[in-house]
């Protein structure tokens, strides 16, 4: 394959991403609904440690498991703020 053959790749599987992320954001928001109406905290550390096992666990590579768990800090970061924000 030359370059613009896996550019082409890239470019098809960011949009499954995409919509994977905002299927992960629809959830984190129902969730974030359902915390604030039973008074829970939007930070929850032990689930953050659970998702970033769970995700370590079914890393194969080749990115490493630190690499895996520092993209999904990120992601549990931006979800956290949606879930701080006021409900839809």
């Amino acid at each position: 394959m030359e370059i613009s053959d896996w550019r082409q790749k890239i470019d098809g599987l960011d949009e499954q991403i995409v919509r994977l992320i905002n299927q992960r954001a629809e959830a984190a928001r129902a969730i974030g609904e359902l915390k604030q109406k039973a008074g829970l905290p939007v930070y929850e550390p032990k689930r953050e440690q659970d998702v970033f096992d769970h995700v370590s666990r079914v890393n194969q590579g080749p990115l490493s498991d630190t690499e895996i768990v520092d993209v999904y800090q990120r992601i549990i970061d931006v979800m956290r703020g949606l879930q701080k924000q006021n409900p839809k």
